[in-house]
Protein backbone atom coordinates (compact mmCIF):
# COMPACT_ATOMS: atom_id res chain seq x y z
CA UNK A 1 0.00 0.00 0.00
CA UNK A 2 1.33 3.42 -0.98
CA UNK A 3 2.20 5.91 1.75
CA UNK A 4 0.46 9.23 1.24
CA UNK A 5 0.33 12.49 3.19
CA UNK A 6 -2.79 14.50 2.44
CA UNK A 7 -2.83 12.84 -0.98
CA UNK A 8 0.91 13.32 -1.68
CA UNK A 9 2.81 10.05 -2.10
CA UNK A 10 6.03 9.25 -0.25
CA UNK A 11 7.83 7.32 -2.99
CA UNK A 12 10.08 4.31 -2.57
CA UNK A 13 12.90 6.30 -4.18
CA UNK A 14 12.56 9.06 -1.55
CA UNK A 15 12.62 6.49 1.24
CA UNK A 16 15.68 4.82 -0.24
CA UNK A 17 17.49 8.15 -0.39
CA UNK A 18 16.49 9.13 3.16
CA UNK A 19 17.25 5.82 4.85
CA UNK A 20 21.00 6.40 4.69
CA UNK A 21 20.61 9.13 7.34
CA UNK A 22 18.94 6.75 9.78
CA UNK A 23 21.30 3.77 9.99
CA UNK A 24 21.85 4.37 13.71
CA UNK A 25 18.11 4.12 14.41
CA UNK A 26 16.59 0.94 15.81
CA UNK A 27 14.36 0.71 12.72
CA UNK A 28 16.00 2.70 9.88
CA UNK A 29 13.20 2.31 7.35
CA UNK A 30 10.50 3.31 9.83
CA UNK A 31 12.56 6.28 10.96
CA UNK A 32 13.16 7.41 7.36
CA UNK A 33 9.45 7.21 6.51
CA UNK A 34 8.56 9.11 9.67
CA UNK A 35 11.03 11.86 8.76
CA UNK A 36 9.68 12.19 5.24
CA UNK A 37 6.09 12.39 6.46
CA UNK A 38 6.91 15.15 8.94
CA UNK A 39 8.92 16.99 6.33
CA UNK A 40 6.02 16.79 3.88
CA UNK A 41 3.55 18.02 6.49
CA UNK A 42 5.73 21.01 7.30
CA UNK A 43 6.20 21.89 3.63
CA UNK A 44 2.48 21.64 3.01
CA UNK A 45 1.72 23.87 6.00
CA UNK A 46 4.30 26.49 4.97
CA UNK A 47 2.82 26.63 1.45
CA UNK A 48 -0.69 26.89 2.85
CA UNK A 49 0.33 29.85 5.02
CA UNK A 50 2.32 31.50 2.24
CA UNK A 51 5.52 31.71 4.26
CA UNK A 52 8.88 32.39 2.60
CA UNK A 53 11.40 29.93 4.01
CA UNK A 54 13.99 27.36 2.90
CA UNK A 55 11.83 24.36 2.00
CA UNK A 56 14.70 21.91 2.44
CA UNK A 57 15.49 22.91 6.02
CA UNK A 58 13.04 21.16 8.33
CA UNK A 59 14.04 23.08 11.46
CA UNK A 60 13.61 26.40 9.65
CA UNK A 61 10.19 25.27 8.44
CA UNK A 62 9.16 24.35 11.95
CA UNK A 63 10.50 27.56 13.51
CA UNK A 64 8.82 29.67 10.82
CA UNK A 65 5.48 28.00 11.46
CA UNK A 66 5.78 28.45 15.21
CA UNK A 67 6.74 32.10 14.77
CA UNK A 68 3.78 32.66 12.43
CA UNK A 69 1.42 31.56 15.19
CA UNK A 70 3.29 33.39 17.98
CA UNK A 71 4.10 30.06 19.60
CA UNK A 72 7.82 30.59 20.05
CA UNK A 73 8.54 30.41 23.80
CA UNK A 74 9.71 33.42 25.77
CA UNK A 75 11.58 32.82 29.01
CA UNK A 76 11.44 35.80 31.39
CA UNK A 77 13.60 36.64 34.38
CA UNK A 78 10.96 35.42 36.82
CA UNK A 79 11.02 31.95 35.25
CA UNK A 80 14.82 31.87 35.43
CA UNK A 81 14.80 32.89 39.09
CA UNK A 82 12.20 30.27 39.93
CA UNK A 83 14.27 27.55 38.24
CA UNK A 84 17.38 28.79 40.05
CA UNK A 85 15.69 28.63 43.46
CA UNK A 86 14.30 25.14 42.80
CA UNK A 87 17.62 23.73 41.53
CA UNK A 88 20.02 25.66 43.72
CA UNK A 89 22.49 22.80 44.26
CA UNK A 90 23.08 22.42 40.51
CA UNK A 91 24.77 25.80 40.39
CA UNK A 92 27.90 25.55 42.45
CA UNK A 93 31.61 25.21 41.91
CA UNK A 94 32.80 21.60 42.11
CA UNK A 95 34.14 20.01 45.28
CA UNK A 96 37.87 19.41 44.87
CA UNK A 97 40.11 16.92 46.62
CA UNK A 98 43.86 16.35 46.39
CA UNK A 99 44.41 12.68 47.22
CA UNK A 100 47.17 10.10 47.29
CA UNK A 101 47.00 6.32 47.27
CA UNK A 102 49.03 3.14 47.33
CA UNK A 103 47.66 0.52 44.94
CA UNK A 104 48.10 -3.21 45.47
CA UNK A 105 46.98 -4.42 42.07
CA UNK A 106 44.88 -7.56 41.77
CA UNK A 107 45.75 -9.78 38.80
CA UNK A 108 44.81 -13.31 37.79
CA UNK A 109 48.12 -14.69 39.05
CA UNK A 110 48.21 -12.91 42.39
CA UNK A 111 47.37 -14.66 45.66
CA UNK A 112 44.65 -12.38 46.99
CA UNK A 113 45.06 -13.47 50.62
CA UNK A 114 48.78 -12.76 50.59
CA UNK A 115 48.24 -9.46 48.78
CA UNK A 116 45.64 -8.38 51.30
CA UNK A 117 47.88 -9.35 54.19
CA UNK A 118 50.74 -7.30 52.73
CA UNK A 119 48.47 -4.32 52.14
CA UNK A 120 47.14 -4.52 55.70
CA UNK A 121 50.71 -4.66 57.00
CA UNK A 122 51.70 -1.55 55.04
CA UNK A 123 48.55 0.26 56.17
CA UNK A 124 49.46 -0.49 59.79
CA UNK A 125 52.97 0.91 59.24
CA UNK A 126 51.57 4.10 57.73
CA UNK A 127 48.99 4.60 60.47
CA UNK A 128 51.78 4.29 63.02
CA UNK A 129 53.97 6.74 61.08
CA UNK A 130 51.98 8.77 58.51
CA UNK A 131 55.17 10.44 57.26
CA UNK A 132 56.12 7.14 55.61
CA UNK A 133 53.21 7.30 53.14
CA UNK A 134 55.30 8.59 50.23
CA UNK A 135 58.11 6.13 50.96
CA UNK A 136 55.69 3.20 51.06
CA UNK A 137 54.00 4.37 47.85
CA UNK A 138 57.37 4.32 46.07
CA UNK A 139 58.12 0.84 47.41
CA UNK A 140 54.79 -0.94 47.01
CA UNK A 141 52.32 0.89 44.77
CA UNK A 142 51.46 -0.62 41.38
CA UNK A 143 50.32 2.79 40.08
CA UNK A 144 52.44 5.30 38.10
CA UNK A 145 51.68 7.74 40.92
CA UNK A 146 54.24 5.81 43.00
CA UNK A 147 56.88 8.00 41.39
CA UNK A 148 55.37 11.07 43.08
CA UNK A 149 54.64 9.62 46.49
CA UNK A 150 51.26 8.24 45.46
CA UNK A 151 49.81 11.65 44.58
CA UNK A 152 46.84 11.62 42.20
CA UNK A 153 46.63 15.39 42.12
CA UNK A 154 43.38 17.32 42.22
CA UNK A 155 40.18 15.36 41.66
CA UNK A 156 36.52 16.22 41.09
CA UNK A 157 33.48 14.03 41.55
CA UNK A 158 33.09 11.58 38.70
CA UNK A 159 36.81 11.31 37.96
CA UNK A 160 37.40 8.13 39.96
CA UNK A 161 35.51 4.88 40.47
CA UNK A 162 32.58 5.17 42.95
CA UNK A 163 34.22 3.16 45.75
CA UNK A 164 37.27 5.43 45.68
CA UNK A 165 35.27 8.63 45.33
CA UNK A 166 33.07 7.76 48.28
CA UNK A 167 36.12 7.72 50.55
CA UNK A 168 38.06 10.73 49.30
CA UNK A 169 35.09 13.07 49.61
CA UNK A 170 34.46 11.96 53.20
CA UNK A 171 37.96 11.84 54.68
CA UNK A 172 39.23 14.97 56.45
CA UNK A 173 42.43 16.53 55.06
CA UNK A 174 45.71 14.82 55.99
CA UNK A 175 43.90 11.70 57.17
CA UNK A 176 44.63 8.15 56.00
CA UNK A 177 41.61 5.89 55.52
CA UNK A 178 41.71 3.39 58.44
CA UNK A 179 40.89 0.43 56.19
CA UNK A 180 41.77 -0.84 52.73
CA UNK A 181 39.49 0.28 49.92
CA UNK A 182 38.76 -2.32 47.27
CA UNK A 183 38.01 -1.37 43.65
CA UNK A 184 38.25 -3.19 40.34
CA UNK A 185 41.88 -2.05 40.19
CA UNK A 186 42.86 -3.67 43.46
CA UNK A 187 43.37 -2.70 47.10
CA UNK A 188 44.06 0.92 47.98
CA UNK A 189 45.52 2.76 50.93
CA UNK A 190 44.08 6.25 50.61
CA UNK A 191 45.04 9.61 52.04
CA UNK A 192 43.35 12.95 51.47
CA UNK A 193 45.93 15.72 51.24
CA UNK A 194 43.65 18.72 50.76
CA UNK A 195 40.02 19.48 50.05
CA UNK A 196 38.13 22.53 48.83
CA UNK A 197 34.36 22.40 49.17
CA UNK A 198 32.39 23.86 46.29
CA UNK A 199 30.53 27.13 46.70
CA UNK A 200 27.05 28.12 45.58
CA UNK A 201 27.15 30.45 42.59
CA UNK A 202 25.18 33.73 42.58
CA UNK A 203 22.17 34.05 40.28
CA UNK A 204 23.80 36.65 38.05
CA UNK A 205 26.65 34.26 37.26
CA UNK A 206 24.31 31.58 35.87
CA UNK A 207 21.32 33.61 34.63
CA UNK A 208 22.26 33.37 30.94
CA UNK A 209 22.94 29.65 31.20
CA UNK A 210 19.53 29.08 32.80
CA UNK A 211 17.78 31.28 30.23
CA UNK A 212 19.37 29.34 27.36
CA UNK A 213 18.49 25.98 28.94
CA UNK A 214 14.86 26.93 29.60
CA UNK A 215 14.44 28.46 26.14
CA UNK A 216 15.76 25.34 24.43
CA UNK A 217 13.57 23.10 26.60
CA UNK A 218 10.48 25.23 25.90
CA UNK A 219 11.23 25.30 22.18
CA UNK A 220 11.58 21.51 22.08
CA UNK A 221 8.18 21.14 23.78
CA UNK A 222 6.59 23.63 21.40
CA UNK A 223 8.05 21.86 18.38
CA UNK A 224 6.86 18.47 19.59
CA UNK A 225 3.35 19.77 20.29
CA UNK A 226 3.13 21.47 16.90
CA UNK A 227 4.21 18.33 15.06
CA UNK A 228 1.64 16.33 17.00
CA UNK A 229 -0.98 18.85 15.91
CA UNK A 230 0.01 18.54 12.25
CA UNK A 231 -0.02 14.74 12.41
CA UNK A 232 -3.36 14.73 14.20
CA UNK A 233 -5.17 16.72 11.53
CA UNK A 234 -3.42 15.13 8.51
CA UNK A 235 -4.71 12.35 6.27
CA UNK A 236 -1.84 9.87 6.41
CA UNK A 237 -2.33 6.55 4.62
CA UNK A 238 -0.09 3.49 4.67
CA UNK A 239 1.86 4.33 7.84
CA UNK A 240 0.94 4.63 11.51
CA UNK A 241 2.22 7.94 12.89
CA UNK A 242 0.61 7.68 16.32
CA UNK A 243 3.09 9.20 18.78
CA UNK A 244 5.77 9.51 16.07
CA UNK A 245 6.84 13.15 16.06
CA UNK A 246 10.44 13.22 17.24
CA UNK A 247 13.11 13.06 14.47
CA UNK A 248 12.93 16.68 13.35
CA UNK A 249 13.51 18.03 16.84
CA UNK A 250 16.16 15.68 18.22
Amino acid sequence: MAITVNGIEITDAAIEEEIGYHQAAAHPTQSAVQELILQTLLQQEVIAKGLQVDMDNEVSLLDALLASEANLPVVDDASCRQWFSQHREQYRTPDLVAASHILFQVTESVNLELLRAKAESVLTEIRQDPKRFGECAALYSNCPSAAVGGSLGQLQRGETVPEFEKIIFRLPPSEVCPYLVETRFGLHIIRVDQRVDGELLPYDAVRQHIATFLTEASLARAQHQYLQLLVGKADIQGFDMVGETSPLVQ
